[in-house]
Parts: structure tokens; C-alpha cells; sequence
């Protein structure tokens, strides 16, 4: 069945750089729709990064020039490079996974991991 597991996540200073990363199985990523979502506190959840089967990535305003989604293949995981944190990028980050380009384009993802925490300070 389908898996995603989350790790990377933790405390940084404004200015500091993370690098969550999303361990699938069950599926292959590369033929898979995936994303990062972040849900900060009392707000609701956003996405933040993407990147298509295709390889071509999209960015939430707040993230582009400072996040990197990349996905390994061989390792079948997914990462998002955060440099130049701050303060309201903390909350926690979910890893997602669809196999629908229609939904993707939705945002409507179909499989989830459990998320890992960043706090910027």
C-alpha cells in the first residue's frame, strides 16, 4: 500500500536552511504527482511546492527563490530544500503523493505522510 514518511523537519533560526525529506513506497514517485504542503498554526493547510510527472515545479509566492522540491528516483524519495527560513514559514509540512494529473492540478491529493515539524525562531 502506499506510504509516506516524513523526517527532517526541526528548529532553526531566521536565516537557517532544512531539508525535509518524503521516503514513498508502494508506489514510484517519478510517476506520481508530488507536493509539500505546510499548515501553521490556526491557519489552514497550503500548499507550497509541487512538481509533476513531467518534472516541471511550481512554487507558492512565499516560497519561490527560496525552496527547492526535488525527488530522487533511485531513492524514491521527495525533498524540500529550504533556505533563508523565517519566522512565518513555521507549521508543520506534509508530504503528498497523487497519481491523477487532474486532481494534482486540484490539489486534491489523494495519499498523505504524517508530517514533520519546522520552527523558525
Amino acid at each position: 500500500h502506499v506510504q509516506l514518511v516524513e523526517s527532517g523537519g526541526g528548529s532553526v533560526q531566521a536565516g537557517g536552511s532544512l531539508r525535509p525529506s518524503c521516503a514513498a513506497s508502494g508506489f514510484t514517485v517519478s510517476t506520481y504527482c508530488m507536493a509539500w504542503f505546510r499548515q501553521a498554526p490556526g491557519k489552514e493547510r497550503e500548499a507550497v511546492a509541487a512538481v509533476v510527472t513531467d518534472g516541471i515545479k511550481s512554487y507558492t509566492h512565499s516560497a519561490r527563490g527560496r525552496f527547492t522540491i526535488s525527488k530522487d528516483d533511485a531513492k524514491n524519495t521527495l525533498y524540500l530544500q529550504m533556505n533563508s527560513l523565517k519566522p512565518e514559514d513555521t507549521g508543520m509540512y506534509y508530504c503528498a503523493a497523487e497519481s491523477s494529473p487532474l486532481r494534482c492540478t486540484r490539489e486534491d491529493f489523494g495519499y498523505w505522510g504524517q508530517g514533520t515539524q519546522v520552527t523558525v525562531s
